[in-house]
């Protein structure tokens, strides 16, 4: 039995957190098998349909017959906000949770699962495609660095924390400024965080020796170009969704390359490096909830590991 289902009347939720190939989906899958539970994704590219190798999507072997929720629903291209991402996981969770079910959230994507299970309220902002299209098209032209530095001049608390790659983020918080003439990080702290219908376990992977992690980002992108990362990306562009790929780790390193300006080694290397800056930003991300469960696995073989995290869930959500 659920504990929240006697105290306090909140969903109970397991999150498992943590950095790009860090073996997340696979605990998470069999935490969600071991409680009886399903998997919510949250992970701001495996939304997309038509991008499964460059973002890791789980498979149908890798789900292993678990319901997964918020994958490949949207065609690369259309605009998906975090205010969304809220609400539709938060339906999921609460549909889940009505059928007698354990919500799993499993994702790298900080800012869906910090927003959704701290259940946070976005004031509605409309959007100008026209402005939108055009600071794509400026990015797209000038790169990332030069909008991110735009922004700096009217936001510099949000400019902070944003990556130029994140191309996407940069543009809305430039559409909001010019919307409203209000910074997007002033819009933030405004947003009314209601009380939580959570009860959350938060477990995380990471390890002890970095460079471990970072061995598994490279070994995991050799085996995305083994799998035809390079015809997926082409694929993509050829439907017309090179704007979303340009914004991808993964995808967006291919243009050079099929410009003649790099070999296909030194594209690869390049995906190496920007996935495991990725991982650096995610760890530092997921390091600032205090009430994480950290577990390492390098310290421990797979099975003891999942052991772990079975305890911590137990002792957490579940009554005995």
């Amino acid at each position: 039995m659920l504990k929240q289902q006697n105290i306090s009347g909140q969903i109970p939720v397991v999150a498992v957190v943590g950095p790009t190939a860090s073996g997340k989906t696979r605990l998470a899958v069999d935490l969600a098998r071991r409680f009886d539970g399903e998997v919510i994704s949250a992970d701001s590219m495996q939304i997309y349909r038509y991008m499964d190798i460059g973002t890791a999507k789980a498979s149908k072997e890798e789900q292993r017959g678990i319901p997964h929720h918020m994958l490949d629903f949207l065609d690369p291209g259309q605009p998906f906000s975090v205010a969304e991402y809220v609400e539709m996981a938060g339906n999921c969770a609460m549909e889940i949770a009505g059928r007698g079910k354990l919500p799993v959230v499993a994702g790298g994507t900080g800012l869906y699962v910090d927003s959704l299970l701290s259940n946070t309220v976005f004031y509605p902002i409309r959007t100008d495609p026209e402005l939108r299209l055009s600071l794509q098209r400026e990015g797209e032209m000038r790169g990332g660095e030069f909008l991110l530095a735009q922004l700096a001049q009217v936001d510099p608390e949000l400019a902070a924390k944003l990556h130029p790659n994140n191309l996407g983020r940069v543009i809305r918080a430039l559409e909001v400024y010019r919307l409203t003439g209000i910074p997007m990080s002033v819009h933030q702290r405004e947003a009314k965080a209601h009380p939580s219908p959570y009860r959350c376990c938060y477990i995380g992977l990471d390890f002890s020796d970095r460079q471990i992690l970072y061995q598994r980002v490279n070994l995991r992108v050799d085996q995305m170009l083994t799998d035809g990362l390079e015809e997926e990306v082409r694929s993509l562009t050829q439907r017309g969704f090179g704007a979303t790929a340009a914004q991808a780790i993964g995808y967006k390193e291919f243009f050079p390359y099929w410009e003649g300006k790099c070999t296909l080694a030194e594209t690869a290397e390049k995906i190496k490096l920007q996935s495991r800056r990725y991982a650096k930003r995610q760890l530092t991300w997921f390091r600032r909830r205090k009430e994480t469960h950290w577990l390492y696995p390098d310290l421990d073989d797979y099975p003891t590991l999942l052991e772990k995290a079975s305890a911590i869930v137990r002792e957490e959500l579940i009554v005995s």
